[in-house]
This record gives C-alpha cells, structure tokens and sequence, in this order.
C-alpha cells in the first residue's frame, strides 16, 4: 500500500469503527501501535509503563472514538489521548521512573547525514534520552512534543492546558536544561 492509498484507507477504518466496527478499529491499533508506543515511551521513561499506557490511551480512543469529529487527523487525535493518558498513569503511580527511555526502539538517523553525524549522532543518543527523563514531566512533554512531534506551540498549550507562552518558555527551559546536562558531551568545559 502506497504513501496514497494510506490516508483513504484510514479514514474507510475510522468510518467504519465510528459504527462500533471491532475489526476496523484493531486495524488501526495495527497502523499506529509503534508511533503510540513510541511517545508513551518518551513521556513515562518506563517501556513496561508505557505499555500500560499505551492500552489505556487506545481503550480510551475506542469509547471517545464516536466524539470524534475530524478536525485533527486521527494520528494527532490519538497522540493528544497518549498525552494525556501517560499523565494521568504517571500521577496514579506516584513515582518517578529514572531510566528506561534508553531502551526505546531507534529511530532511523536523518536522511543526508554523513556516517560521521550518524554515529555521533548514536553515540549521543543513550544520554539524551537518559537527560529527557531527567526533565519534570511538564517541561518534557513540551520538549518531546515541539521537538519530536514538531507539534506546534499553540496546539502544545492548547492540548496540555497551558498558554502559548507557557509552552514556549518550557520548551526554552527544557532545551536549555538539556543543554547544561550534556555539556560536557558536547565538548564544553565547565
């Protein structure tokens, strides 16, 4: 199936499990179970957590499913639900969880980098996510979000119930934050 046939396809699903379709809706799950994974991974620090998020957010989409209107693609949609599913997981669980986005799945390396970048880019990635998890949840969720997602900064504010300033100065703090945690893997000296 082609880059294409995708969207027309999804939204063939969408209708159908909108009418209380089973199948249509585990087809769904099927398409966007790794990208789900993926950012309940980055927000919770935990893959056994995130797991456990992930279910809850596509129950949650399943009986939300009906209220949705179609004003965001669905991925958007689901992702707004991983949000704010990790959330509230991490609030019931009352504890911080300090390392396992290092164990979430690579991502591909940019296209157009050299071997060079991309091994550096390798090499570094153990740290960053160690730092990511040393962020406050609120800070990192706008980080992963802008930086990860490319989610802009007025539907950041509007989906974690903040003004856009807000977001903005988080995601200045969180990159700054970052910053100051790999310095010394950046080649600064103190």
């Amino acid at each position: 199936m082609t880059v294409g046939e995708v969207q027309p396809y999804e939204e063939a699903l969408l209708d159908q499990a909108r009418q209380g379709d089973r199948r249509a809706f585990s087809e769904l799950v099927r398409l966007h179970q790794d990208e789900v994974s993926t950012l309940a991974s980055r927000l919770v620090g935990d893959r056994e957590l995130a797991a456990d998020v992930s279910q809850e957010a596509f129950i949650r989409a399943w009986r939300a499913l009906p209220k949705f209107r179609g004003d965001a693609k669905f991925s958007t949609w689901l992702h707004r639900i991983v949000v704010n599913t990790s959330w509230s997981v991490r609030r019931s669980q009352k504890r911080h969880l300090a390392s396992p986005l290092s164990e979430v799945g690579q991502d591909p390396v940019a296209p157009g980098i050299g071997p060079l970048e991309a091994a550096t880019v390798a090499s570094m990635r153990p740290r960053l996510l160690s730092a990511l998890n040393e962020l406050s949840e609120s800070v990192r969720a706008v980080v992963v979000l802008k930086d990860v997602y490319d989610w802009p900064h007025r539907e950041i504010a509007s989906h974690l119930g903040i003004t856009t300033t807000a977001a903005k100065v988080r995601l200045h703090r969180g990159r700054k934050q970052l910053h100051g945690l790999l310095w010394d893997e950046l080649g600064g000296a103190e």
